[in-house]
This record gives structure tokens, C-alpha cells and sequence, in this order.
């Protein structure tokens, strides 16, 4: 379970679980969520005055109530954690978002490619989304990472 941090201690509601990020399927948030958790990876912690604000310089004007709204939902999804500071809910990103794009991905390889990161690869570049050019140094990428972990990380040990 998740927990809010508020004024520096640990607060769990049991009224209101909230799930781990990796409990929830990126591809289910909606594009006004999608946008939120967008601008905290920006910018990475936001009072919702100030989302409403970046919103709307997004020429996205909203109720000061769905933007809290928006961001209650995500922290209840598990995306977003939130501090008190001077009565007033300063929320940030609960992981980075390339973990929730991994997810999300992992979700696509499962339903479309049997799990095989090889046949999303090789589908990205048959549909031009990747070229062979960046595919190259991607590979380059993961040699030059393996051979900064070990033999034991890259075989997922610890």
C-alpha cells in the first residue's frame, strides 16, 4: 500500500487504499491524467493552483476542483505522493517516467508480441516508428550497459 507523507510522517488512510504504481495499467489513464502526470515529470512537485495554472497556459482551462480531483485520483493510482507544506498539498511524481513507460510497454509486448521484446523491435522498425540508425544505437546502449553491471545483474541477481 502507498502512503501520503504529510508535514514529515507517514499517513495511511485504511478508509482509502491506495494501489502500488505497478498495480495499475498506465495505458488506463485518461489524457487529462496523462497530461497532470506529464507536467510533474516537468517540473517534478506542483500545488494543484499551480497545475491549474499550467493547464491553462495549455489553453486547458479547468474547475480548481477537477484539477483536484485529477490529482487525487492519480495519487490514489499510485503515481503521485504529496507533502503539506503551510496547509497546502505540494504533489510529485511517486516514480520516474520511464518506469511507467516501461509498464506500459511491457503491457504491449504482452498482448501483441507474446512477451518478445524482439518482435516489438523488429515491428517498430518495419513501421518506421524506429530506424536502423537508432536501433544501432540502442544496441550500442544496452552492450555498454551490460558491461557496466556484471555477469550477476545482467542476469537479474542482486
Amino acid at each position: 500500500m502507498m502512503s501520503n507523507v504529510t508535514a514529515g510522517h507517514i499517513e495511511l488512510d485504511p478508509d482509502n487504499p491506495q494501489l502500488e504504481p505497478a498495480d495499475h495499467d498506465p495505458s488506463e489513464l485518461g489524457e487529462l491524467e496523462r497530461s497532470v502526470l506529464q507536467l510533474l515529470w516537468q517540473h517534478g512537485t506542483l500545488t494543484a493552483e499551480r497545475v491549474r495554472e499550467e493547464l491553462d497556459r495549455q489553453d486547458r482551462p479547468l474547475k480548481d476542483s477537477t484539477v483536484r480531483t485529477v490529482l487525487r485520483r492519480l495519487e490514489e493510482k499510485g503515481y503521485l505522493t504529496h507533502i503539506l507544506e503551510n496547509r497546502t498539498f505540494v504533489y510529485s511524481p511517486a516514480e520516474p517516467a520511464q518506469k511507467v513507460a516501461g509498464r506500459a510497454v511491457k503491457r504491449i509486448l504482452d498482448w501483441f508480441c507474446d512477451g518478445s521484446v524482439e518482435q516489438l523491435l523488429v515491428g517498430m522498425v518495419d513501421s518506421s516508428v524506429l530506424d536502423r540508425d537508432e536501433l544501432q544505437r540502442l544496441a550500442e546502449r544496452i552492450a555498454n550497459s551490460r558491461t557496466h553491471l556484471g555477469p550477476e545483474k545482467e542476469k537479474g541477481g542482486n
